[in-house]
Parts: structure tokens; sequence; C-alpha cells
């Protein structure tokens, strides 16, 4: 599978064009460039993402839910990163004990 990560910035962010497939392996390698531009906001370019797998989805729900923008995202990732966050377990509420 081909997969590459593509970096370019601006004054105030940091972008990442990700190209081709992205497996658990992949996700791997991005982590590091995630962690490595603190102090400026990051963006996930999606544009020529061809294929993701679960572990990629989840990867990226991560990111997003980090602060992390993710634009160009191709539709099906978006309906599957929603679905993996309804799947999460919700914490359930404190039962109300007033009598």
């Amino acid at each position: 599978m081909t997969f590459r990560i593509h970096r370019s910035s601006t004054q105030d962010a940091v972008v990442l064009a990700l190209s081709g497939d992205i497996d658990r392996e992949h996700a791997a390698r991005l982590q590091p460039f995630l962690t490595s531009d603190t102090g400026r906001r990051l963006i996930l370019d999606l544009e020529s993402v061809t294929l993701v797998d679960r572990a990629a989805v989840q990867f990226l729900a991560g990111a997003e839910a980090t602060g992390i923008r993710l634009v160009n995202c191709p539709g099906y990732v978006r309906t599957w990163i929603a679905a993996e966050r309804g799947s999460q377990p919700q914490p359930t509420p404190e039962p109300d004990n007033q009598e």
C-alpha cells in the first residue's frame, strides 16, 4: 500500500496532506508528526486519501477529538468516524439519590 505525508505550514497552522491508503501501520507513522508541532494548529488534509481501515478511522476520530482539524475528508470516512464515535461506550449518569 502506498501512503504519503506532505507537510506544509503557514504562520498559524501546520498542514499534513495525506495520500494513499491509511491502515494501522500508517496511522502509527503519522503519530510523531502530530506531536512535533505543538503551539500551532494542526490540519490533516485527506483529499488524496483513497482507502482507510477501521484502525485508521479510530485514529482520525481520536485526532479530531483532540482538536486536530480534518479537511477534505471523504464522505464515507466522515460517516465512519461518526459511527465509531456512536459506538463508544457512553458514561452512565450517576443515579439521583434525592428522596
